[in-house]
């Protein structure tokens, strides 16, 4: 296992996401997953207060009392370093993502009591705003997420979903405020760039402008959700999302899987790889199902791309920003 900055912690490279486990994945598959991943170095996992709300007889609870469960078994919480988030759990009447709890300061407050008591721990390494709220402004979330810190359930806070506008707004806003700013940032990122007309409605991909920002500020740590896709670079029956499907994915894929056979390891692994090289690096949040699939994902750590392999898989996947720039269409 590699190691990244979170903070002023070291983080293991691979965020285990955990956004499955208790419900689609049985427990005792849930604690195997998650034992291995100690096992094998990880440190980092990753859960949200929502997960998974949409399954039939699910508050949204079921991922963090699952890994509140772990923890207690293990009696290792010292040694995890936890990520959630909060504000897209449905909170009243009318129809998901309308209704959603949002990202008022009594909002926070009163997920970030749900999610402690949940994971049976006092406090978090990490806790993000989950999906953007336009209808609370800026500087009352913002207080809100540093009182987390100030009062010591939170070392680090963060965002998810939400533009780089907002994004750096609010990291500015903070430091005029005097108060403990975003230190992460977790965005749908792949190796596949969305085409032109990509809509991912509340979710908001990472784009060169937030990683332009992010390369100069060392204080951000850059996660990724979504970086495989469901699967679809390796599993035929498996169809791209219609958001990257345009006229420079066939290359994209050709280059890739060169690349992965000539490594000797798979597509995904492959993405990984680019991700964990990167400037900046990207933390991937893996998600998995099966024992295989986590170690398909950890040995990645270990796969290092040559810099005309990494220049290859970079020139492919720009080609749709040239064409696109060509027309005078925006990404």
């Amino acid at each position: 296992m590699r190691y990244r900055t979170l903070g002023t912690r070291q983080v293991s490279a691979l965020c285990l996401g955990t956004l499955p486990l208790g419900s689609a994945v049985d427990e005792t598959t849930s604690f195997a997953l998650l034992d291995r991943f100690v096992e094998r170095g990880g440190t980092f996992v990753d859960t949200a207060n929502c997960y998974c709300f949409w399954r039939a007889g699910s508050d949204g609870g079921d991922s963090e009392r699952l890994l509140g469960r772990w923890l207690a078994a293990r009696g290792n919480r010292e040694e995890m370093v936890l990520a959630t988030k909060l504000g897209a759990l449905p909170a009243g009447a009318g129809a998901w993502p309308a209704n959603r709890e949002g990202l008022s300061a009594g909002a926070v407050r009163k997920a970030i009591g749900g999610s402690l008591q949940r994971l049976r721990t006092d406090r978090v390494e990490l806790v993000y705003g989950h999906v953007d709220d336009p209808s609370t402004a800026l500087e009352e979330t913002v207080a809100a997420f540093a009182g987390l810190i100030e009062d010591g359930l939170a070392e680090v806070v963060g965002m998810s979903n939400q533009g780089v506008e907002r994004f750096t707004r609010a990291r500015e806003l903070a430091r005029l405020m005097r108060v403990p700013g975003y230190g992460a940032l977790q965005q749908r990122h792949t190796y596949l760039r969305p085409g032109p007309e990509a809509d991912f409605d509340y979710q908001v991909a990472l784009d060169e402008p937030m990683l332009a920002y992010a390369r100069s500020r060392p204080d951000l740590t850059v996660l990724a959700y979504g970086a495989l896709l469901n699967g679809a670079y390796t599993e035929p029956a498996k169809a791209l999302p219609a958001e990257y499907q345009h006229s420079g994915t066939a290359h994209a894929l050709k280059v890739l899987a060169e690349v992965a056979a000539e490594a000797d390891a798979t597509p995904n692994q492959v993405v990984y790889a680019w991700m964990l090289g990167d400037s900046p690096a990207v933390v991937p949040v893996i998600g998995v199902s099966r024992i295989s699939q986590l170690d398909e994902a950890l040995d990645a750590v270990e796969l290092e791309l040559t810099a005309e392999q990494r220049a290859r898989l970079d020139t492919a996947r720009s080609e749709i920003r040239a064409e696109a720039e060509e027309t005078g269409e925006r990404l």
